[in-house]
């Protein structure tokens, strides 16, 4: 293991994410955050010289599509259950 995660480290950690640990779950923490920085050093190994980044594992062309109106919005039909209505709005009691 080339990543020695110190005390000081985990305490830091714990605190920022407002963890309260014992020393046996920061023992088990630093071996695991060791763990993790380990294979991350394993990845940074891999060539990856004229691999292009991706940003989506699907190829995406256009997400965005024309908007297209394919019948009317039923606001009559919504305000002919109105108790009571005005011009195209209902009327609702005031609040304050």
């Amino acid at each position: 293991m080339a990543n020695v995660i110190s005390d000081e480290t985990i305490e830091y950690v714990g605190i920022l994410a407002k963890l309260d640990l014992d020393q046996e779950e920061k023992e088990q923490a630093k071996k695991d955050m060791g763990e993790m920085l380990d294979y991350i050093d394993k990845l940074n190994e891999l060539d990856t010289e004229g691999v292009e980044p991706m940003s989506h594992v699907f190829p995406v062309n256009n997400v965005f599509r024309e908007d297209v109106v394919t019948n009317e919005d039923g606001h009559e039909a919504t305000l002919a259950n109105a108790p009571e209505k005005r011009e195209n709005s209902f009327v609702v009691p005031k609040t304050v």
